[in-house]
């Protein structure tokens, strides 16, 4: 996906979110006074946000309103169902967001990260696009990896590589697990190039083996698919992004989801994965008593390239290259076919 040439106009608007916490009860978190206070708070803010958005609509008068999902979109989407503008969402998990819910009743078009299965939209309406992501999330050939891993700073390109990834600010349990386990992946002849994210890397540095095949870096701002296609093996989140992008790479993946997130949606989207045998799952609660399961996981992929290649080829059969201009298409329809809801 390549950049604009353009300059993109951003405007901000005021909005609020629900807190909730998957596995957390109501009461309790009713019983949380500031949480109840903020999500008080924040109902006024998205009356703020759903005038500043009509304010917006009338000045602009767009054919046309896309959401992506999340809080912020919740206050436009409802103006563009006052104003009768047609509206167009996507709902990247598989476990749609109580802002895609609400939206979904008013869009023309719900475009979606999953197969339709997995939600309970009209199918009059939903179109299974995948998510847009980069166009360099392709497989690698040999000669590609040998290339990559040198340029990354691997010494010896021909022992297995497994690269960890939580996200930009990382993922504190599965860091300090692969951290427990690092050693023995490197004894057992596998390279290590681990991205800790922005908040975790200090603390992660003093705990790391001495050796020139365990890489710790605390972002990767460019060539992550090149990096991730590198890999043997990949352990990630589940968010639907990064699994849309190891999707197109067909990657071997043990997932680790976050379980606390709200609706639990990186569990259900793990989940579609794992029914369909093209991930490997991890829970996340039991590595900090137990890093041997992560461990486990790892190497018997590592172990098994037969096993590596069918999850890869399963997973792979969820890409969905076409998804950005899948998603315009829908756009652009909605935009040419009249006035919305």
């Amino acid at each position: 996906m390549s950049e604009a040439d353009f300059a993109i106009p951003v405007s901000v608007i005021t909005a609020g979110k629900l807190r909730r916490y998957h596995g957390v009860s109501w009461v309790r978190q009713l019983l949380d006074i500031p949480t109840t206070l903020s999500n008080i708070r924040d109902m006024f803010l998205v009356f703020v946000g759903i005038v500043q958005s009509l304010w917006m609509l009338l000045r602009w008068r767009p054919d046309v309103v896309f959401t992506k999902g999340g809080f912020v979109c919740l206050p436009m989407g409802i103006a563009a169902h006052v104003l009768k503008i047609p509206l167009v969402i996507h709902d990247s998990d598989a476990h749609p967001g109580l802002t895609n819910r609400i939206l979904a009743r008013w869009a023309r078009y719900i475009a979606t990260g999953a197969p339709l299965d997995n939600y309970s939209y009209p199918e009059s309406r939903a179109r299974y696009t995948g998510i847009p992501i980069d166009l360099s999330f392709v497989p690698l050939d040999g000669d590609q990896i040998r290339e990559a891993r040198g340029d990354i700073g691997f010494p010896d390109a021909s022992r297995p590589l497994i690269v960890v990834t939580g996200g930009g600010l990382g993922a504190r349990r599965v860091n300090q697990a692969m951290l427990r386990i690092a050693q023995r992946l490197v004894s057992d002849g596998a390279s290590v190039f681990h991205i800790t994210g922005q908040n975790e890397f200090d603390a992660c540095e003093k705990q790391a083996p001495d050796s020139v095949h365990y890489k710790l870096v605390p972002f990767v701002s460019r060539d992550m698919a090149r990096i991730l296609g590198s890999a043997d093996v990949v352990v990630a989140r589940a968010g639907a992004t990064t699994i849309q992008e190891l999707a197109s790479l067909g990657a071997a993946v043990v997932l680790v989801p976050n379980p606390m997130l709200t609706g639990g949606h990186q569990l259900k989207n793990a989940a579609v994965y794992e029914t369909a045998d093209a991930a490997l799952i991890v829970d996340e609660k039991t590595l900090s008593t137990e890093p041997t399961q992560l461990y486990a996981a790892i190497t018997l992929l590592l172990s098994d390239e037969r096993r590596r290649r069918e999850l890869g080829k399963n997973l792979h059969q969820f890409a969905r290259p076409d998804a950005a201009l899948d998603v315009a298409r829908l756009v652009v329809d909605a935009a040419t076919t009249g006035k919305g809801a």
